[in-house]
């Protein structure tokens, strides 16, 4: 387990020196998906279970917002309204005929939007909420604060996120009463472990925009160090979460270095230096569909403990989706990083969980 967590730590700053070897990215790098057909395949049936899933108009979120409608499962699409949402809700529909499929306006780097959005969940869904999968991230991205004075990293990836899950508190009871269980699925990353860095109060408070600024420098830039925050503060919140009670299954997935969008958006932004070249990114990426593997377990495998953590396993970047040792996470994830964690989000979101 030491050194797993020991080349874990390595991966960080390799992952941010490919992004930054030369060339241009504009869109996913081609990559053959190894395992997903069979993992698939593995997969029980979900007729009857309600899946509200964040950020799903591409990547890894319409990957598991497609495989669980495919499975029976109702999906609710959580998005920011745009066209891309709507083609999103169109290409679901299209690709799993017959399914239910909603969308819900859901703006991450608004907590106003994110509490509009509990309370419409609220509404629709007399039955509870069998699944709520926090997917939706953005990456690297410029020091900038959201209209809530929040890092817009730290908002989208963990803050509204914990909000989201405190406004659907209830919706989750109500399946766990009705069929003897609910899950909350975070997802987190590689990035988590950059140079084993513990979670600081500072990038969780009201500081967008005073966090370091724009500079690239491989993995000592701010935008990175700030998005290693996020991906940190998703495991802390998961086993913080976990700790406050056992009502409700709380499970993390990473997804190694999947091949989506992602890389996209970031590129756009500045921040992969020079930009990333496929070739750069094929080299040690998996598909988008590989890369789902560790949500879908975490939202669909019977048999799954509250804390488990499942993403590629042996160094990180790609492979079957696997029970992550879990002694190395909690020493990074430490219980004063849970306090201080679940002390400033409530602060910051308003939040407010039964406990």
């Amino acid at each position: 387990q030491d050194f797993q967590f020991e080349q874990s730590i390595v991966i960080f700053p390799i992952f941010a020196q490919i992004l930054a070897m030369g060339g241009s990215y504009t869109k996913p790098a081609p990559i053959t998906t190894k395992y997903f057909p069979d993992f698939v395949a593995g997969l029980p049936r979900m007729e009857g279970k309600v899946v509200a899933i964040t950020g799903c108009t591409t990547g890894t979120g319409f990957i598991c917002a497609k495989t669980c409608a495919e499975l029976g499962a109702s999906v609710i699409m959580l998005n920011r309204a745009s066209s891309r949402s709507e083609s999103a809700l169109a290409d679901l529909k299209e690709a799993v005929p017959g399914c239910s499929a909603k969308f819900i306006a859901c703006d991450l780097m608004s907590f106003d939007s994110v509490r509009k959005a509990g309370a419409e969940l609220r509404k629709e869904l007399d039955g509870g909420l069998d699944v709520l999968c926090n997917n939706a991230g953005i990456m690297a991205v410029k020091d900038e604060a959201t209209v809530d004075g929040c890092d817009t990293q730290m908002q989208t990836n963990h803050l509204s996120h914990f909000l989201l899950t405190a406004e659907v508190w209830p919706l989750l009871e109500t399946a766990v009463s009705l069929r003897g269980e609910a899950r909350v699925v975070n997802h987190s990353s590689v990035a988590r472990n950059g140079f084993g860095k513990k979670l600081e109060e500072k990038y969780l408070l009201k500081n967008g925009g005073n966090l370091g600024g724009d500079g690239m420098f491989w993995w000592a830039s701010k935008r990175w160090t700030r998005y290693q925050q996020t991906k940190l503060a998703n495991l802390v919140f998961t086993y913080a979460l976990r700790d406050r009670q056992d009502r409700v299954k709380v499970l993390v997935a990473h997804p190694g270095f999947a091949a989506t969008n992602l890389q996209v958006t970031t590129a756009s932004d500045g921040g992969m230096g020079h930009g990333a070249s496929k070739h750069s990114v094929g080299m040690m990426a998996q598909s988008c569909e590989d890369g789902t593997m560790g949500i879908l377990k975490c939202c669909c495998e019977p048999g799954v403990t509250s804390g488990d953590f499942y993403g590629p396993g042996a160094g990180g970047f790609k492979g079957k989706a696997e029970l992550i040792p879990a002694g190395p996470e909690e020493a990074l994830a430490d219980q004063a990083s849970r306090q201080m964690l679940w002390k400033a989000s409530c602060e910051v979101t308003g939040a407010s969980f039964p406990f």
